[in-house]
């Protein structure tokens, strides 16, 4: 009896399991041969084309055909379909990617400019001055070397959505979609195929469009877009199983003589006739052929508008396939209720809380960088006795690795994450490409000053104390020559010492009219033993020598009295500078603060023979944004000079745009256009209203009110300054591009001053 039961149990059993089997065949869509009999049904390819920002439209063609409820077994691609292609096959959906490429800033990603949000202060002030920077290497080449653009943030962008496939892996075995991508090989000109790798790099080798990116070198291999051999691969597709080919192509219509008008014009047609290797008979193996009208755009178009026309246009071309889909589908074998199960990318781990360490790993980065993190922040290597770590983390200790790895150890690109490790976390630090010699070129013009031009330079010093050389020169009315070292030992201090020359070409105004001008030359040497630099926060003590040398003075009748005779000084700083502002010049989220106390004397301890100069200097700005274009910024802002004797050339002045524009005192004012001289001592506020138009232009208005006077007693016993301002800006690539119109109760009469480009 009971062996009885076990058979009936073990026949249920078996009967339930192949029913089970059966509707499991039925749901990942075997088809039944003339026989009856299930067998595997035919795989399907997804196929995209290159072809830059044009490229957003396979989103839309994509999200089609998950609502038809195609599966994808392949997926290949070249240039801007081997990136969605890439990260399609690694889980994210169509709706992930509309929503990721939405989200980029593309003007940013595009370009080598580094991540504002993750530079010190001196280094968002390089990126925002400088219009052009490369690096430069002397003797042996650099693997950077051939493109006008590096690609370091294309690449950083790639290696953190592809999170989990970084190392090198299999494309068809390893990836939840089997992938591969095409490159160019140019050492012989062949096809470079990737099926394995890294995949970050693939897609990085297979967009490196000649002369504007860098290649990608593999051994003896110099990759660039895979668009110049085959820029729609389809046969690749088949070569990896693929048995119905869905292709994806945006390319636009042939170009006759009359459309080579331009330059731009002249060398897109070279890369489509350069493109269309294989294109026709790989259009032949295509089964459903989405051609989607790219009309009005080309490959740089990455602007959020642009973006947004290509993906619906994607759409709705699949859409018009949506018959021929439907019956691939029947013909397929599939269910016509059947929806492919939706893949998830991996995700990093995030710190969102204070952690316990059980260990660090250290990527990509020498013994000796090692070494000098363990050392700088006592890091162990193992655990203390009964399992308990020596450390813990958080977001604010993981920013400090990260921090001291670029600025400290000059890496380009740095990166902590956490992995789990029994009750505690594995923290894994991985150090980008080093920095190497970077040059940088500036250029401006304006109406005050005319045209002029800033080289600059930096040098990493690898030894077993890191340091760093930063030197400048500008060529100008204003003429200067700068040179800095800084060191960075193991404590949190970065000492630093700089020299600086000066030719100082000022005109000074009063009451709006030309009062004098005057030449000279300013000397100054400084050393900062306490310099503590951690991303938007800077905080210095130190010492400084200058020395100036007049060389010249036009006046009129009635100018100040300003002495011509040549003196020095020495004076005590400390400075507290703040700056979270997203935005270097057109800010909608953020805060701006600077403070700083300095004490001048000519003899160390007195000046002229008496107490020496305090200077109080403060100014603080805050960001707030109404809806997603209109933000209004209030500023306060002020300098106080108290002490027997003040040196004319270290009094208060205003105007202009800027702080510390024409000399280091200055201080902008709304209406003011030229520099003045003020009281000595000063208070300002400012109601900034900015709106974006657009996605890069700007309207602006500014009012400002000021009180001054020599007397502290005497200050709101004179009569306020008042001033408005309304300015039309572009901000492009080159800086901010633009002109404004003022007003002043202290000139009282209008202003108009145009800019073009980055101050400095």
């Amino acid at each position: 009896m009971k062996i009885g039961k076990i058979m009936l149990i073990l026949a249920t059993l078996l009967i339930s399991g192949a029913v089970s089997a059966q509707n499991d065949s039925t749901a990942v869509g075997l088809q039944k041969d003339s026989a009856g009999l299930k067998q595997p049904r035919a795989k399907v390819a997804v196929v995209m084309s290159g072809g830059g920002a044009k490229g957003m439209a396979h989103i839309g063609a994509l999200k089609v055909i998950e609502r038809a409820g195609i599966p994808i077994d392949i997926v290949t691609g070249t240039s801007m379909g081997s990136i969605i292609g890439g990260l399609y096959s690694i889980g994210y959906n169509a709706n992930s990617l509309d929503s990721m490429v939405r989200v980029q800033d593309w003007s940013y990603v595009i370009t080598d400019k580094e991540d504002m949000s993750k530079q010190s202060l001196s280094d968002r002030k390089k990126q925002n001055t400088y219009i052009f920077s490369r690096g430069i290497t002397v003797g042996k080449y650099s693997s950077h070397d051939g493109g006008i653009i590096q690609g370091k943030n294309l690449a950083e962008l790639f290696q953190q959505l592809c999170v989990g496939y970084t190392d090198s892996i299999d494309f068809s075995r390893d990836l939840p979609i089997p992938y591969a991508c095409v490159a160019t090989n140019v050492i012989d000109n062949s096809e470079y195929d990737f099926h394995s790798g890294r995949l970050p790099q693939a897609m990085r080798a297979s967009m490196a469009i000649p002369a504007a990116f860098s290649p990608v070198r593999i051994g003896d291999m110099v990759l660039v877009d895979g668009g110049l051999k085959n820029n729609y691969p389809a046969d690749l597709a088949r070569e990896m199983g693929a048995d119905i080919i869905i292709g994806v192509t945006v390319q636009g219509e042939p170009k006759i003589a009359d459309d080579m008008g331009r330059t731009m014009s002249i060398l897109s047609q070279i890369i489509d006739v350069n493109c269309k290797n294989k294109y026709d008979e790989n259009l032949a193996i295509t089964d459903v052929h989405v051609q989607v009208d790219t009309k009005g755009y080309n490959a740089a178009s990455f602007s959020t508008s642009a973006i947004d026309t290509l993906i619906r246009r994607g759409e709705e071309e699949a859409m018009k396939h949506w018959d021929e889909l439907i019956a691939l589908k029947k013909r397929i074998g599939v269910e016509e209720s059947y929806r492919p199960p939706l893949l998830h990318p991996k995700n990093p781990t995030v710190m969102t809380e204070k952690k316990r360490v059980t260990s660090y790993v250290f990527q990509n980065m020498t013994p000796q960088d090692e070494r000098f993190l363990r050392q700088k922040f006592n890091l162990e290597k193992g655990k203390r006795s009964g399992g308990e770590s020596y450390d813990s983390i958080d977001v604010k200790r993981g920013q400090q690795f990260t921090t001291s790895m670029r600025l400290d150890l000059f890496y380009q690109t740095a990166e902590c994450h956490l992995e789990p490790d029994g009750d505690g976390v594995q923290v894994v630090l991985t150090a980008g490409h080093r920095k190497t010699n970077q040059a940088h070129l500036g250029f401006r013009y304006d109406t005050e000053e005319s045209a002029a031009l800033q080289i600059g330079a930096d040098f990493p010093i690898k030894a077993s104390v890191p340091m760093n050389v930063d030197a400048a020169i500008r060529l100008g009315k204003r003429m200067m020559a700068r040179g800095e070292l800084t060191v960075h030992p193991r404590s949190f201090t970065s000492p630093s010492l700089s020299y600086s020359f000066r030719r100082n070409d000022v005109d000074v105004y009063i009451d709006g009219d030309r009062d004098y001008n005057i030449l000279y030359n300013q000397f100054q040497a400084e050393l900062t033993p306490v310099n503590i630099s951690v991303r938007h926060f800077t905080f210095q003590i130190g010492a400084r020598w200058d020395y100036l040398h007049y060389r010249d003075k036009l006046e009129a009748s009635h100018s100040l009295d300003v002495t011509l005779e040549n003196e020095h000084f020495y004076s005590y700083r400390g400075l507290i500078n703040y700056n979270s502002e997203d935005n270097w010049y057109f800010p909608t989220r953020g805060a701006r603060f600077k403070a700083e106390y300095a004490y001048l004397t000519d003899n160390f301890t007195k000046l002229d023979g008496k107490r020496g100069m305090s200077d109080v200097n403060a100014h603080w700005r805050k960001s707030f944004t109404f809806g997603s274009r209109f933000t209004l910024q209030p500023m306060v802002y002020g300098r106080m000079l108290f002490g027997p004797v003040i040196p004319p050339v270290f009094g208060n002045t205003i105007g202009g745009d800027w702080f510390g524009h024409y000399v280091e005192q200055q201080m902008p004012f709304a209406g003011v256009g030229n520099m003045e001289y003020v009281g000595h001592h000063f208070v300002g506020v400012q109601l900034q209203a900015q709106q974006r138009m657009g996605n890069n232009h700007y309207a602006l208005f500014r009012i400002a009110g000021a009180q001054h006077s020599d007397e502290l007693e005497d200050l709101f016993d004179h009569k306020a300054i008042l001033g408005c301002q309304a300015a039309y800006y572009l901000n492009t690539m080159f800086g901010p591009v633009g002109a404004s119109l003022g007003y002043s109760n202290r000139t009282k009469k209008p202003y108009i001053f145009v800019n073009l480009g980055f101050e400095f």
